[in-house]
């Protein structure tokens, strides 16, 4: 049995957390022969964890790469052998298995790793001293000094590089404190690699950390395709629906089959919070449907669910202003310029003043941080329909075709989409 991660993307909304909660479970019913786990490589930001706590839904583990670790090729034994036992009783495993190092106890205690080249030093030394040729040593006796340890966390070019420049064949592996595993030469002869499915994202720098290294088995996702290369054909869901979770959804009737009622609960919430309770103009018809199915076996009304759902999101006012802009943040390189444009959600506006200077003063400070040219947050009201942009001083700026409330803040009525209104707007007027 093979593990796949299905991951969002790297500062994970609800749509990328729930759909990958809700593929992970389609899969496990269409192959069983694998398992299919779902991860979140990113913080959900306090809205979002405050939702999904009242709604009863558990998000997925938080996973940050997927670089190949100690943990994947480390190796681990069975055998206990003390370090007080004769030099025979390790000769005896050495018969069966023939290893290059064998971990050692102490009272029950990890101890350290006795190598081949331990024993071939003591005899050499005892044959030097001419010591008698009937003397068996305990491992005590034997047994060098060990080399720091590794920890199960760390890289696995990091800690191939640690073996090699040791003169050890082996070292320890360590997980807060405890003994884990070892590690020798042999384990570090071929890097092993993830099996990862992208949804909800297919951009390479806004994927989990260390996505080059992983094979990427499927994507399923509702953006612009900026896909990463693959060594072999996959299968790819992109379709133009205002949610990665309705895609999902439409999978499961594609294999005839129904979602559960927890499962159908994420599904929903992704929808929701992804078309604004289906007032995005990304929303299709599509969408329509299938979250009142979703609604059907829930029992509820779709308005009521969505409208209940984001009356649990927190006020941007007393959230610090970097966090907000930072927990649904995107990077875009359009003709050279490199913009980063993040969106947050509210129930009303009429607090802007209260955070507005706060904003533009950690919006200016992301941009410097990140290398971005322009930077840009909008802040949506889903209940009323229009959004605020608040930006950093960049020329393109007035080329937008919204009226300005003050210095760097715009009005947009009506705007509730970043994909489908704001990114266009912010990349025709770069060639203005």
């Amino acid at each position: 049995m093979s593990i796949i991660y299905i991951t969002g993307h790297r500062n994970p909304d609800l749509d990328s957390v729930c759909s990958a909660y809700g593929y992970a479970a389609l899969k496990n019913i269409l192959d069983p022969s694998n398992e299919y786990i779902p991860v979140r490589c990113g913080h959900l930001s306090e809205s979002s964890t405050n939702i999904l706590k009242a709604l009863d839904i558990t998000p997925p583990e938080l996973m940050l790469s997927v670089f190949p670790k100690v943990s994947d090729v480390m190796l681990t034994s069975d055998e206990k052998i003390d370090i007080d036992e004769p030099l025979t009783v390790l000769a005896m495993s050495y018969e069966d298995t023939n290893p290059s190092v064998v971990p050692i106890y102490e009272k029950g205690e990890f101890y350290g790793l006795i190598s081949i080249d331990d024993i071939t030093y003591w005899f050499m030394k005892h044959l030097c001293d001419n010591n008698s040729d009937n003397y068996v040593p305990t491992i005590r006796e034997v047994i060098r000094d060990q080399e720091k340890p590794l920890e199960t966390i760390d890289l696995f070019e990091e800690a191939k590089s640690a073996l090699s420049s040791s003169p050890k064949r082996g070292i320890a592996v360590m997980e807060n404190g405890e003994y884990k595993g070892y590690v020798t030469r042999r384990c570090f002869l071929r890097a092993p690699s993830y099996n990862v499915i992208l949804v909800d994202h297919n951009e390479p720098r806004q994927s989990i950390k260390g996505i080059e290294t992983a094979n990427i088995v499927e994507i399923v996702d509702h953006h612009r395709l900026d896909s990463l290369k693959t060594s072999l054909p996959i299968f790819i869901d992109a379709e133009p629906l205002g949610s990665t979770c309705t895609i999902v959804y439409q999978l499961y009737l594609r294999n005839k089959l129904t979602p559960s009622k927890d499962v159908a609960k994420v599904l929903l919430t992704g929808m929701m919070a992804d078309t604004l309770v289906l007032k995005s103009p990304t929303t299709t018809a599509i969408d329509v449907a299938s979250a009142h199915a979703l609604a059907a076996i829930l029992g509820v009304e779709v308005k009521e669910f969505g409208h209940n759902m984001f009356s649990y999101m927190e006020r941007l006012s007393n959230i610090q202003p970097q966090t907000a802009i930072l927990s649904d943040f995107k990077r875009y390189t359009e003709k050279g310029i490199n913009i980063g444009i993040g969106q947050c959600e509210t129930t009303t506006l009429h607090d802007l003043n209260e955070y507005i200077d706060s904003f533009l003063e950690a919006l200016e400070d992301v941009r410097a941080k990140n290398g971005l040219d322009w930077a840009v947050v909008m802040i949506t009201n889903v209940l009323s329909e229009n959004s605020i942009l608040l930006t950093t001083d960049y020329r393109s700026v007035k080329h937008l075709p919204y009226s300005s409330i003050k210095p760097l803040v715009l009005d947009m009525p009506g705007v509730m989409s970043r994909k489908k209104q704001l990114l266009p707007e912010i990349i025709y007027s770069l060639g203005m």
